[in-house]
């Protein structure tokens, strides 16, 4: 049953409106750190990360237009959230809750130097704090429950998040997503990539509870 409690939880804060709009600029966070960082990884150029109050988000790079380099990094973004939530079950399972959430601040600190907008430090700011909070100065109990429910927050957000690709694609004409320029540069269309996107979260929730639940 204590399993259980951090998945529903997850899930009233990600399929509940207000709470899901208030919280989402975290997956955000989660989905432009996969874009520096690969970006980074890929030799380009960072020139910036902004962080909007409709809990979008850009990140531009110098470098080259196209090549590999540019595809993994468009590809990083919606991929993160998910994989980061993976990774967070895994050490979840491992007993190293407090671990989870010492390098999530530490990678929250390493994006804000990268955040050219108002709105995107204050977001940062106030979502280390509250991790500082929960990993360092909440009993042990509480710092493992905030690291499960951190772990399902990212995973069921990510796959909301691409859900909400799918519907702002439908609802608009402008095809400026990931997925859309992942369609120009590979001529695999969106929906394919979208495709990949979704079975991806899947896989990654499957694998999650597969640690944290059947365990």
């Amino acid at each position: 049953m204590a399993q259980l409690l951090p998945i529903a939880v997850a899930l009233a804060l990600v399929w509940s409106r207000r709470p899901w709009r208030l919280l989402r600029p975290i997956v955000t966070i989660a989905h432009e750190g996969g874009h520096v960082l690969t970006a980074l990884l890929a030799g380009r150029r960072l020139a910036g990360v902004r962080l909007h109050a409709d809990a979008s988000g850009l990140t531009v790079s110098r470098g080259r237009s196209g090549g590999p380099g540019m595809v993994v990094m468009l590809l990083a973004g919606y991929l993160t959230p998910c994989l980061l939530g993976l990774a967070a079950a895994v050490l979840v399972d491992a007993d190293q809750h407090q671990l989870i959430l010492a390098v999530s601040v530490a990678a929250l600190a390493a994006l804000l130097v990268t955040v050219r907008n108002v709105f995107g430090l204050v977001v940062i700011v106030l979502t280390g704090a509250a991790l500082v909070a929960a990993g360092f100065t909440a009993p042990a109990w509480v710092q493992r429950a905030s690291a499960a429910v951190l772990a399902w927050f990212l995973l069921f957000g990510g796959l909301r998040s691409i859900g909400d690709l799918r519907r702002s694609r439908r609802r608009t004409r402008t095809r400026a997503s990931d997925a859309d320029q992942l369609a120009r540069l590979t001529r695999v269309p969106a929906a394919v990539w979208i495709g990949v996107f979704v079975l991806a979260a899947g896989g990654a929730i499957v694998a999650a509870a597969a640690l944290l639940v059947a365990a």
